[in-house]
């Protein structure tokens, strides 16, 4: 049951590995600190057990590694700007006033 419960994400998982795969291009690219990294972090993780929290690590860690990593070919300049396109997404906002609801 346990390997099951690691190849599908619950939606509060699936909104926790996002908002880490942002974190951590946004401390790839330095636009915060180590200090903020780590307050963000127990932030989003907070609430989850140990294996739902390796669940979003995993998640978040195997997308953020498909930003980098998704040619060999690429360039580290690719790479960056793929990530600063990442961070500046819609994806990574944390604006929901975007939310529409229907009555």
């Amino acid at each position: 049951a346990i390997q099951s419960a690691a190849l599908s994400l619950a939606p509060e998982e699936f909104d926790a590995s996002r908002k880490m795969a942002c974190m951590l291009a946004q401390q790839s690219l330095g636009q915060i600190s180590e200090d903020q990294y780590g307050e963000r972090v127990h932030t989003i993780l907070d609430g989850f057990d140990e294996a739902e929290r390796d669940n979003i690590l995993a998640q978040a860690v195997g997308y953020f590694g498909g930003l980098l990593f998704s040619n060999t070919a690429d360039t580290a300049e690719k790479s960056t700007v793929r990530l600063e396109q990442f961070v500046s997404s819609s994806t990574c906002s944390s604006d929901y006033r975007k939310v529409t609801l229907s009555l």
